[in-house]
């Protein structure tokens, strides 16, 4: 399929040997806990892909990185669901970087080393919380008598909880006047007070490494905090801004690969009628194209809340996409493909996991109507 041939094209020229490595191993073994595939992502440079070519990265930039997503998860969805958490953080942090002030010396250390070790970040948002905002903050802080802060809370699920080397975490800081801002934490995965617990029960995407981070009083100093500066408490900033829409253009391109995967079959197979089949391949390019439109306008400088607006409408119009694609391949593929491997069953499980992904499409929906009308797009 020709769409999927330019995204493992990409992913080649950023990461030579990524795709020939996944696709040496079934289905099967890239989606089982067992799973070597964050092995073989981080032996191949995949924690730089979105790191600056000057600090040792790939230097990818939004459309590579969508491309990119969707081919590593066309052989792997787990793989695609567990570093999509690490890349848009990266993303939303070297964005910052480059933002005079926002970092502090020690911030700036630790993000030049991403790429030369292979640095995996773990993102400690606000996932798995019914209408939560990504960056909600799902954890608590108080003042540390040493300075810093004692950080205690849970999130589940968190991908690559079984090898992050670092967390990342919102948190509402106290400040002296009762108040609270909003701020970033980078967290060693090994300091005292971080635990990992088993959360993740389901077939599906076992491979993420999908489980609960306990942190109990983690001492996080003023060095590894980023503070954000909104002008309004209501409105994404530029910290928000940039990793909300990160987040959702590669998060969405992670079960449009995996779509892909089953979608490219039904191209090659020749069964079914003529026109079935060209549905089935023009509905799953339709959402490629938006996502794909929205990444380009990020490289054309859109940012705000036409950014947010675009990703939104593009990711709840890949989640309808998905669903009508992914049913209309099953059935062509038809019952013997069904029977005689798992394979499709679990491409058709796979990528439907967009739909829990937030912000849903009901606490959405008012939002993006008040901005189609000519309001600030104001997220819950």
């Amino acid at each position: 399929m020709r769409s999927l041939d330019v995204a493992r094209a990409t992913c080649e020229r950023l990461h030579p040997g990524l795709c020939a490595a996944l696709a040496a191993a079934p289905l099967a073994e890239h989606e089982s806990s067992q799973s070597t595939s964050i092995k073989t992502f981080r032996a191949h440079g995949g924690a730089g892909l979105l790191v600056p070519a000057a600090h040792g990265g790939a230097g990818a930039n939004a459309l590579d990185a969508v491309r990119v997503t969707r081919a590593v998860s066309s052989y792997a969805p787990s793989l695609g669901a567990a570093v999509t958490m690490h890349h848009f953080t990266v993303a939303m942090l070297f964005t910052l970087a480059e933002t005079a002030g926002r970092l502090t010396p020690a911030q700036t250390t630790l993000l030049h080393r991403v790429a030369p070790e292979g640095l995996l970040m773990a993102s400690g948002w606000a996932e798995g919380k019914p209408n939560a905002n990504i960056l909600t903050p799902s954890v608590t802080a108080r003042p540390a008598p040493g300075g810093g802060f004692l950080i205690s809370g849970s999130k589940k699920p968190c991908s690559l909880s079984a090898s992050m080397d670092l967390l990342t975490a919102s948190v509402a800081l106290p400040d002296p006047d009762g108040g609270s801002t909003l701020a970033v934490l980078l967290i060693p995965a090994d300091a005292p007070g971080i635990s990992v617990d088993p959360f993740w029960a389901t077939y599906v995407l076992p491979a993420a490494e999908t489980d609960e981070v306990r942190l109990t009083d983690v001492h996080v100093p003023e060095e590894l905090i980023i503070r954000t500066v909104p002008d309004d408490p209501q409105r994404l900033d530029d910290l928000q801004t940039s990793g909300f829409v990160w987040f959702e253009m590669m998060i969405t391109s992670v079960y449009l690969g995996a779509a892909s995967a089953l979608v490219e079959q039904v191209v090659a197979s020749g069964r079914g009628s003529v026109t079935d089949r060209a549905a089935v391949a023009v509905g799953l390019e339709s959402a490629i194209a938006a996502v794909e439109g929205v990444a380009r306008a990020v490289l054309d400088g859109v940012d705000g809340d036409e950014a947010v607006a675009a990703v939104l409408v593009a990711r709840y119009a890949a989640q309808e996409a998905i669903g009508r694609a992914v049913d209309l391949a099953v059935e062509l593929l038809g019952g013997l493909s069904f029977i005689r491997s798992g394979d499709v069953a679990y491409l058709a499980s796979a990528a439907r996991p967009l739909v829990f992904h937030p912000p849903s499409r009901t606490s959405a929906a008012q939002p993006l109507l008040d901005y189609f009308a000519g309001q600030p797009l104001v997220l819950s």
